[in-house]
């Protein structure tokens, strides 16, 4: 465990109940967070659909299970699209909290699939819009404040292995995550002078609601039923299984505790040995 008490964290995307940014919420709570639970709040069709989006019931759902265990919690629905909302956003965690010591860029798309040929560019846009322009947004609001503050802070941006390697029909998605480990290396090396690291955390696959859909989705489009699918996936790991959240939110946690503060600019693999460059 790490000693976080009384430091302020902001994580988008953890709005869905068993959801990655839950977990990591969850577990900077247990590490004595004020966690500020964000989510787009409701759904928009197809470029923001129930298995890929927190409503405001869930992100409320969210928040009453951080204190129900004790921790201190509160939501906030934004488009992370729309660089004024997530400006709101870290200003009502300061208006909250009084401050913002941590940034999870976690809110992202990774369900718009399919063959690059039959793409359209509204999907190619929304895509490259969250996963990167979003989480472009959060680490210009979120570190203006900290560099206001004056003592420095921590921002940990969810890329994927996708950020390391292709993958069939996820030709927007491999490419925003890409991009997001270079906005993490241009970001890491300016604000190191004001003692801000900015590092990605690269997962395998985590069967969380989301995940299973891509389950489905990965399986039906290679001709395989889910569980071959799955056991090819699970014979290409060394450790033999797929990637859980309490993996994520772990790294999560180091990366904002005092142990972490020499590391910067850097992608982080979380995935049993599958990816390891």
């Amino acid at each position: 465990m790490y000693d976080l008490n009384g430091k302020v964290a902001v994580i988008t995307g953890a709005g869905r109940p068993q959801g990655l940014g839950e977990a990591m919420a969850m577990r900077l709570a247990q590490e004595g967070c004020k966690v500020v639970i964000h989510d787009i709040g409701k759904i928009k069709g197809e470029i923001a659909p129930k298995h890929g989006v927190g409503t405001s019931d869930e992100i409320d759902q969210v928040v009453d299970a951080i204190k129900a265990q004790g921790g201190d919690a509160t939501g906030y629905a934004a488009d992370m699209l729309i660089e004024a909302e997530v400006e709101g956003l870290i200003a009502f965690a300061v208006e909250t909290y009084g401050r913002v010591d941590f940034l999870i860029n976690n809110a992202g798309i990774g369900y718009l699939f399919g063959p690059l040929i039959e793409m359209t560019q509204e999907q190619w846009d929304a895509v490259l819009g969250v996963n990167l322009r979003g989480c472009f947004f959060g680490i210009k609001h979120a570190a203006k404040q900290m560099i206001k503050q004056g003592d420095g802070g921590r921002i940990v941006n969810i890329a994927s292995q996708a950020a390391k390697s292709g993958f069939g029909n996820t030709a927007a998605y491999t490419s925003s995550k890409h991009g997001l480990v270079g906005l993490t290396r241009v970001a890491g090396i300016e604000l190191a002078p004001h003692k801000i690291t900015v590092n990605a955390i690269c997962p395998n696959h985590v069967t969380t609601g989301l995940g299973a859909w891509q389950n489905d989705f990965m399986s039906k489009a290679q001709g395989k039923t889910e569980e071959e699918y799955l056991d090819g996936m699970r014979a290409r790991i060394p450790m033999g299984r797929v990637g859980l959240v309490d993996d994520i939110a772990k790294a999560c946690a180091f990366l904002c505790s005092d142990q972490a503060d020499y590391i910067t600019a850097e992608a982080m693999n979380v995935s049993g040995g599958e990816e390891y460059h």
